[in-house]
């Protein structure tokens, strides 16, 4: 693979990576305006964020075995067709369970523009190139996950973020006719050579533990994330939706983090950095219980750090 070809590639996964994490979090800063306008309580607008994480969750490991067994393209085409079609329910909708499951769709069909993606490229690639390319992709992550906030809470008004859902489909829509011109034609395919089950792998503590950790800070991190909007909107703070969305810039620590956890990991050992992102987190809990603009934002600061380590 030439220069000029490897560019092409890295920017056609950056674009598919980051249209599809923006249409992960377009509704979390307008989570109180959906509160209003559905008449709905905190916990159920929350949905639209949550409905997508369980979908990716129970897609994933199915989609790793269609990622062994079946082309890219057909993939791809079928995520983005699935993801787009949920898309549009959440446009058209009037009704609140309808939309979360338009965000349930969406999220079943993530893993086709993510895990999928990720093993292709590990087959297609060497190892030297395939560094090159996973680099852009994890930036992708983060560029889409700050990208979709901005895009529902800041972008369009906030009244108006069924306009949100239209721009990222058409970013996402884009973004796979890009990659379906761009990417390899010809994979490497390698064989398994020990074949492990799913079950088997749970069944072993030290992955279990590890299991738990990085669920676990998900977990913590998401919700946070998810109360943060009517934590701002509360009349200690009177944040509009576009002050909320702008806190949201502290996801950018995330670009720098991941590197840092990495090096930080090499130099104390991955216990170390584990428990050292495990307090960071303890101290942004605390952070976040005072009532103070700059607590707030010191403790999100903080939480995307103790994340990343984790």
């Amino acid at each position: 693979m030439t220069d000029t070809a490897l560019l092409r590639l890295q920017l056609a996964v950056f674009a598919l990576v980051s249209a599809c994490f923006t249409n992960i979090y377009i509704t979390q800063p307008v989570l109180p305006v959906l509160q209003q306008e559905f008449n709905a309580s905190s916990t159920t607008v929350s949905f639209t964020i949550s409905a997508v994480v369980l979908g990716i969750a129970l897609a994933n490991l199915p989609f790793g075995v269609l990622a062994d067994k079946l082309p890219i393209r057909p993939i791809i085409a079928v995520g983005v067709g699935a993801m787009l079609v949920g898309g549009l329910v959440c446009v058209l909708t009037d009704d609140l369970w309808v939309l979360i499951s338009g965000r349930f769709l969406q999220g079943l069909f993530v893993p086709a523009l993510t895990t999928c993606l990720a093993a292709y490229l590990a087959k297609s690639l060497p190892p030297e190139r395939l560094n090159v390319v996973m680099g852009y992709y994890v930036s992708a992550t983060v560029v889409g996950g700050l990208g979709g906030r901005l895009l529902g809470g800041w972008l369009h008004p906030p009244l108006h973020w069924r306009y949100a859902f239209i721009s990222a489909g058409v970013f996402l829509l884009l973004a796979c006719l890009l990659a379906l011109r761009t990417l390899p034609r010809h994979a490497i395919h390698t064989e398994a050579q020990v074949k492990t089950g799913f079950g088997e792998l749970l069944r072993r503590k030290d992955l279990l533990a590890l299991f738990l950790c990085g669920g676990g800070g998900f977990a913590l991190f998401s919700s946070t994330f998810n109360f943060l909007p009517f934590r701002l909107s509360e009349p200690a703070f009177g944040f509009s939706t576009q002050q909320i969305t702008l806190v949201y810039l502290v996801y950018i620590m995330g670009i720098f983090m991941g590197p840092l956890a990495g090096r930080i990991g090499n130099r104390l050992g991955s216990g170390t950095t584990l428990l050292i992102g495990t307090a960071t987190l303890a101290a942004s809990l605390a952070c976040l219980l005072i009532v103070s603009v700059w607590a707030v934002v010191l403790g999100l600061v903080l939480m995307c750090a103790g994340f990343f380590c984790v």
